[in-house]
C-alpha cells in the first residue's frame, strides 16, 4: 500500500464523497489510499466511514471569538495544526469533500497546487455555502436552466474560483424539490470526483515511476 499515491480527505458532514473515494480504492479503480480523514466537527457522519474502513479519523475543532483581531489569530492557529497534522501523513492530495470552512494560506502553503476541492455549482456560479439552494432558487425566478459541478485546485483564499480540473451541467427540472436536485448533483459529484482523482493519481504515478 505504500507505493500507492495518498490521499488526506477533509470532512465537515456526512462524507457521501468520501464514501465514493473510499469505496473507489477499495474497489481497484482508484490506486490510492485514503491515510487519514480530518474534521472540523465531532459529530460528522464522515469519521464513522472512516473508522468503519479502517482509517485514522481525527477531530480538529476550532474555537471562536468575536475579536477580529483574536478571531484571525486563532484562524491561523488552526491552519498550521491542521497542516502539520495532514503533513504527518504525507499525502500526494488532500482532497476537500464537504469541508465547511475557508483555508488561509497558513494552510494552502504548505500544499501548493495539491489541494482539491468540489463545489457543487459550475465555475463562477454560486460560490460559497448554499449553492444548491441558490441554484434552485435562480431557476425558479427564471435566472438559470441548469446548474452543475465543479472540481478545482485552492491555490489561495479565493472561494471556490481556484483552477478548474473538471466541470459537469446538471439540468434542474421543472418539479425539482431541493432534495431532488441534491441527490442528483450528489451522484455527479461521486462519479465526477473519482475521476478526477484517478486521472490526477495516473499522472502522479506516471510521473514518478519509482513511487
Amino acid at each position: 500500500m505504500s507505493s500507492l499515491v495518498k490521499l488526506v480527505v477533509l470532512i465537515s458532514g456526512n462524507g457521501s464523497n468520501l464514501q465514493a473515494i473510499l469505496d473507489a480504492c477499495a474497489s481497484g479503480q482508484l490506486e490510492a489510499q485514503v491515510a487519514a480523514v480530518i474534521s472540523n466537527q465531532p459529530e460528522a457522519f464522515g469519521l464513522e466511514r472512516a473508522r468503519r474502513a479502517g482509517i485514522p479519523a481525527h477531530i480538529l475543532e476550532a474555537r471562536s471569538s468575536k475579536d477580529p483581531t483574536t478571531r484571525a489569530s486563532l484562524r491561523q492557529e488552526y491552519d498550521e495544526r491542521l497542516a502539520e497534522l495532514a503533513a504527518h501523513y504525507d499525502p500526494t492530495w488532500v482532497v476537500l469533500a464537504g469541508w465547511m470552512r475557508l483555508l488561509s494560506m497558513a494552510f494552502l502553503s504548505r500544499f501548493p497546487g495539491r489541494v482539491i476541492n468540489l463545489h457543487p455549482a459550475l465555475p463562477g456560479a454560486f460560490p460559497g455555502t448554499h449553492a444548491i439552494e441558490r441554484a434552485l432558487a435562480a431557476y425558479r425566478s427564471g435566472e438559470i436552466q441548469y446548474t452543475g459541478v465543479m472540481i478545482h485546485l485552492v491555490p489561495d483564499e479565493g472561494v471556490d474560483d481556484g483552477p478548474l480540473l473538471a466541470q459537469e451541467i446538471v439540468p434542474i427540472l421543472p418539479d425539482d424539490s431541493l432534495e431532488s436536485l441534491e441527490e442528483r448533483l450528489h451522484a455527479v459529484e461521486h462519479r465526477l470526483y473519482v475521476a478526477v482523482l484517478c486521472r490526477l493519481t495516473r499522472r502522479e504515478m506516471k510521473d514518478t515511476p519509482n513511487r
